[in-house]
């Protein structure tokens, strides 16, 4: 043995090639194409196509690196060699990828072998974060110049610029420095789903940016998580894990970092262990209900990808979803939905039956009965599958709201924002699409726009549901192309400048008007078209409004990142009324498997109370059974459900004609007339003798004093009345309690039944507990531990 020792030492001193030599300090090695000897390794990992080698010694120069990956089918499949052996090999040093967008990956091939030496012991991995640096957390590159979204993409490439390798500041530079060495990861957890070959995003025990309470790396400005790392299919051939979820923790993994597919991963060398999955594995329903009023409206927002009425399954999970998690908002913007046959590719563009089957799948659950509108696309003109003709379309609660003077144009029908005859902003067309001729929407979705009045209240909104260019054609953030090419970034910032523009003219015309943009903007918030869109429009991100935290503004998962591409907007005056939003991860959180989209739904609870009010010219009692517009008809199709007659360019559906007269305005149901004047709100409570008062606040309070005085004025119908305290309008409030102030605009509609005050026709209000001594506590119209009754004592 020390002969041999002796003698592979002579050969591997005669005129050698380090390891370290060859992979140098840039990204490209300055042995490139050259023949090289004496390369000495041991050997970490084999697999079928080749062996893993480390330098016998490392050097003082973090930059260099000590792994090298030798291709040679041959010596991967020789038996005779083993981990921990020791190498001496000659050799063409080449660049290697398998794509042009791709980095370069150093490596050894043609190898011949001058020297072998078998070895004793196994080579320790270096631990990441311990033996190494840290990995970089915010930027992947020198060439992108600090932003890895930034525009224009491509400016540089790594294998043309061939930066000087810093791996304590930049992710690529990181793990180029340890491409093929073989290293240990611990205490790792999942950031993303697995692929079907059991590909996992992972992070180990080191710092990271971004983290989301799930566990997840949440993308925001400028940092695209370098930190986190691919972990591939395990060498020994055992198999991955395909079945994690994100958030789930797992044993110590080892193997060696190896760049493929356009990405660095770790090739584990046996198959890695789960230890603990995060529960529950689903996220609770969202927690906004409706008021019924134009101060409490839910609005929500789900791409319910490719959406056909011929998949059952799909039919009855995407309903599921908007029943049990989504609670059936009020106004529902959907996106992906096809036609009646789906993606069968003959001319067919009508989604009538789609959007009947959807409703009635809702309806059966338990949900509301959805009346629709939407406006069918020219044949294959709006790109998604072929002949599946996806478009944007709004699910609505007619006892909640309508559309203002409904007037639907067709698909090549350009809206516009005009002047209304009250000089409040109206729609040419209601619903209507945006510029569809202009060329930034070529195979494209084009904005659908509405303009709605609440039932109570007659008080108008808009609304433009959004499905921007998908990101189809983009380079890996791990690539050559630096900034990556985010594909096509710049027609999205043209769709983003109509978008907003045609919002603009909206707010030219009435500052005070109520606009909400939702939609799949496959883009985030921190990038040029997102940015364009609020510079010229003026809207509010309602993430920011809401105050949702950056970490967890999220609604699809890519790569290594949990990212936004579902976004609401918000005009100012309804952003500066408190709004309230909730991503609803349902989709995020489980394995692909279990998806029933690839993006989560978000609900809202927005105030659209503003000073444009309509006239009431379309008025009906209220019922649990909505009238239909005069002008929807509604005719059977075989399949038993009811869906409307429409032209092919346009559609709103409406539930059943109910046996109501088509008289009133839609109130409050109450028997008495609206109270008027001056007087003091008593409450009581089944079992306490002193029942006590309203406070000027509107909080329930049973101690001593003089009782707080409301005014009480009539609406116009003479059934209800808002009510109001020397603290100002008093309303029901997001959290479903009464609350008067001087930040209340408007008041909400009370009524009265001749004997109790009641709210949306009930005459019982709630409190959680009894208010003792000089507490007081909150009065809520949704069901608590106390029940209580309100009456009037006029003064």
């Amino acid at each position: 043995m020390q002969i041999l020792v002796a003698t592979l030492a002579f050969v591997a001193a005669a005129q050698a090639t380090t390891i370290n030599a060859i992979n140098g300090r840039n990204f490209l090695s300055p042995f490139n194409g050259q023949s090289v000897t004496n390369v000495t390794g041991i050997v970490t990992a084999k697999t079928s196509t080749g062996v893993y080698l480390r330098a016998p010694r490392r050097t003082c120069d973090k930059r260099i690196g000590t792994g090298l990956y030798v291709f040679s089918p041959t010596l991967g499949k020789n038996a005779s060699i083993s981990v921990g052996d020791t190498l001496v090999l000659d050799g063409k040093v080449t660049e290697y990828r398998s794509n042009t967008a791709y980095l370069y990956s150093t490596e050894l091939e043609s190898p011949v072998v001058q020297g072998w030496v078998k070895g004793t012991t196994t080579p320790k991995p270096r631990v990441i974060g311990k033996d190494t640096h840290n990995p970089p957390t915010e930027q992947y590159s020198i060439l992108d110049n600090g932003d890895i979204y930034g525009v224009p993409n491509n400016v540089s490439q790594v294998s043309i610029a061939n930066p000087e390798l810093q791996p304590a500041k930049y992710g690529l530079d990181f793990w180029k420095m340890l491409n093929g060495e073989l290293v240990t990861i611990q205490n790792p957890i999942a950031v993303s789903k697995p692929n079907t070959y059991g590909e996992t995003w992972m992070i180990g025990n080191w710092p990271t940016t971004g983290q989301n309470k799930r566990g997840g790396l949440t993308l925001s400005d400028k940092d695209a998580n370098p930190e986190a790392v691919m972990i591939g299919s395990p060498l020994d051939g055992s198999k991955a894990v395909t079945t994690s979820r994100i958030g789930d923790k797992f044993d110590d993994i080892t193997g060696v970092v190896h760049y493929q597919f356009g990405f660095y991963y770790i090739l584990p060398l046996t198959a890695i262990k789960t230890i603990s999955s995060l529960s529950p594995a689903l996220p609770p329903p969202t927690s906004l209900i409706s008021t019924g009023e134009c101060s409490g409206l839910t609005v929500g927002d789900y791409n319910i990808e490719n959406f056909a009425p011929s998949d059952t399954a799909h039919v009855n999970a995407v309903a599921a979803h908007i029943v049990n998690y989504m609670k059936s908002p009020d106004v529902l913007f959907i996106q992906e939905v096809q036609d009646n046959n789906g993606a069968t590719n003959n001319g067919e563009v009508d989604s009538s039956m789609t959007l009947s089957t959807l409703t009635a799948a809702i309806t059966k659950l338990g949900g509301v009965n959805y009346s629709y509108t939407w406006i069918n696309p020219l044949n294959n003109a709006d790109g998604g599958q072929p002949g599946g003709n996806i478009r944007q379309a709004y699910l609505y609660n007619p006892n909640i709201v309508r559309l203002h003077n409904e007037n639907a144009g067709s698909a090549t029908d350009a809206n516009a924002v005009v002047k209304g005859a009250n000089g409040s902003p109206t729609l040419k067309y209601n619903p209507g699409r945006i510029d569809p001729a202009n060329a930034a929407w070529v195979s494209s979705r084009k904005p659908l726009v509405a303009e709605w009045q609440t039932v109570v209240g007659n008080h108008v909104f808009f609304t433009v549901n959004v499905h921007w260019e998908s990101k189809g054609g983009s380079s890996s953030l791990q690539g050559d192309l630096r900034p990556p090419v985010n594909s096509p970034v710049e027609k999205r910032t043209l769709q983003a400048n109509l978008t907003g523009s045609f919002i603009a003219d909206i707010l030219a015309i009435d500052s005070d008007a109520r606009v909400i943009m939702a939609g799949d903007l496959n883009e985030y918030s921190v990038v040029q078209p997102v940015k364009t869109f609020t510079s010229v429009s003026s809207m509010v991100d309602l993430d920011v409004a809401a105050g949702i935290p950056v970490n967890e503004r999220y609604t699809y998962t890519f790569g290594a990142d949990m990212e936004e591409l579902d976004h609401l907007f918000v005009s100012p005056a309804i952003a500066n009324l408190h709004p309230l939003e909730e991503h609803i991860h349902v989709n995020t959180w489980v394995s692909y498997a279990d998806q029933v989209s690839d993006h989560d739904p978000t609900v809202a609870k927005i105030n659209v109370c503003g000073n444009n009010v309509a006239s009431s010219n379309v008025t009906m009692s209220l019922s649990s059974t909505p009238a239909a517009t005069p002008t929807s008809t509604l005719t059977p199709v075989s399949s038993g459900i009811s869906t409307p007659a429409t032209t092919a360019a346009s559609g709103t559906r409406t539930t059943s004609p109910s046996s109501s007269s088509v008289s009133a305005t839609a109130t409050p149901i109450a028997s008495g007339k609206a109270l008027s004047g001056r007087g003091n709100v008593l409450a009581s409570t089944p079992g306490e003798s002193t029942g006590g008062r309203l406070l000027t606040s509107g909080n329930w309070y049973r101690a001593g004093g003089t009782a707080a005085i409301f005014t009480a004025t009539p609406n116009v119908d003479g059934i209800t009345f808002t009510l109001q305290s020397s603290k100002g309008k008093c309303a029901i409030v997001a959290d479903m309690s009464i609350f008067c102030d001087s930040s209340v605009t408007p008041g909400s509609s009370f009524g009265w039944d001749g004997a109790y005050v009641t709210y949306l026709g009930a005459n019982s209000f709630y409190a959680t507990e009894l208010p003792t001594g000089s507490g007081n506590t909150k009065v809520y119209t949704t069901e608590k531990a106390l029940t209580l009754q309100l009456t009037w004592s006029a003064l």
